[in-house]
């Protein structure tokens, strides 16, 4: 019987995913996002090695956030399994990509995320662990602060707003007040002190439909903000925009203001942020162990280009690192504005 609820709610995962990337590609007002490259003198994307390998261990999540691209939530059974993650840090120990980053879901839910961790750091790898923070609350986890902090991992955290009212309509009710909670747990270890060699960033997106503001100045109201109102410290912020996948593209949908949303990404084309898009620079790692250009093309099923290995378990560094990029309409996502990566804003 779990078998073929399973199977079931596969088979619909796939069904939504196909309708969505009908929706954006057959939308009537955009021109398509390798017109706009070419008319602003841009070949198509190619990939310039590979700097990040970033592995998605599952959909697992102890949180169902408005926005998630993931579509995530605790209801979920999506797990790299020991084998899959096996062969990711293999894929590392032959390769010299510098950089494990790890998300999901809620990456610290699934069994082997403490291995990957390890693993990767006796490898001699940086290793960023993307946090919902409240799960350093959640009883079993009580522990992930010093884990984090022996293994010198950086955390990227994401805190929609500095306000309470704005972080829990994105993100549920209760959210804003365990993330103050765990982020002073990840004061008292260290992260975000001058000195300690922690880096804890902090992570911003829009509550609603518009561009992220500048992040250099958005920055600096956080700190002001959360070292005032909380006495919390953190070292960097990222902004990161709304990508139209998933969960808030229902909601654009639902909304009617798709095509709005759309025209606005446009309008804001940046040919200053094409070179720093992180699809040029990573390959990502589904919890199958499939691989993608990036966690967007993931989410959308958009395979690699043909030819091209598809699985972890192929993996073939020096073809991978040269590879023609897919791109779709979501990647206006990535090159409005300031541009917008897991790296945060690319053109401030």
């Amino acid at each position: 019987m779990m078998f073929q609820l399973t199977l079931l709610r596969r088979n619909h995962e796939l069904a939504r995913t196909a309708r969505q990337r009908e929706i954006l590609e057959t939308a009537s007002e955009q021109p398509p996002f390798v017109r706009t490259l070419a008319g602003h003198g841009f070949g198509p994307l190619r990939a310039d090695g590979i700097q990040v390998l970033q592995v998605n261990v599952g959909k697992l999540c102890n949180q169902t956030c408005h926005h998630c691209h993931v579509d995530a939530g605790p209801d979920r059974r999506e797990i790299m399994s020991r084998e899959t993650a096996n062969a990711c840090l293999a894929a590392l120990a032959a390769s010299d990509i510098p950089v494990l980053d790890i998300t999901g879901g809620a990456p610290e839910l699934t069994p082997n995320f403490r291995r990957l961790v390890t693993e990767a750091r006796r490898l001699g790898r940086y290793v960023i662990d993307r946090c919902n923070l409240t799960i350093l609350l959640a009883p079993g986890y009580e522990d992930l602060p010093e884990f984090l902090a022996e293994q010198q991992v950086e955390i990227v955290a994401s805190l929609p707003c500095y306000l309470e009212q704005n972080t829990d309509a994105q993100r549920g009710a209760g959210v804003f007040r365990k993330s103050i909670a765990a982020l002073k747990r990840l004061n008292d270890v260290g992260y975000g002190r001058p000195g300690s060699g922690l880096t804890l960033t902090l992570v911003f997106n829009p509550v609603g439909r518009e561009l992220p503001p500048s992040q250099p100045k958005l920055e600096a109201a956080y700190r002001r903000e959360l070292r005032t109102r909380y006495g919390v410290e953190f070292t960097r912020l990222h902004t990161i925009t709304n990508m139209p996948i998933s969960r808030f593209l229902e909601d654009l949908l639902q909304r009617g203001e798709y095509e709005t949303y759309m025209q606005k990404l446009v309008e804001a084309f940046n040919p200053a942020a094409v070179a720093g898009v992180m699809c040029r620079t990573m390959i990502s790692v589904d919890w199958r162990g499939r691989l993608y250009d990036c966690d967007f093309n993931q989410m959308l099923d958009l395979d690699l280009a043909p030819g091209l290995p598809r699985n972890i378990r192929e993996f073939d560094p020096a073809r991978l690192g040269t590879r023609p990029i897919v791109t779709g309409q979501h990647c206006y996502g990535c090159t409005a504005g300031a541009g917008s990566s897991c790296q945060g804003a690319i053109a401030t």
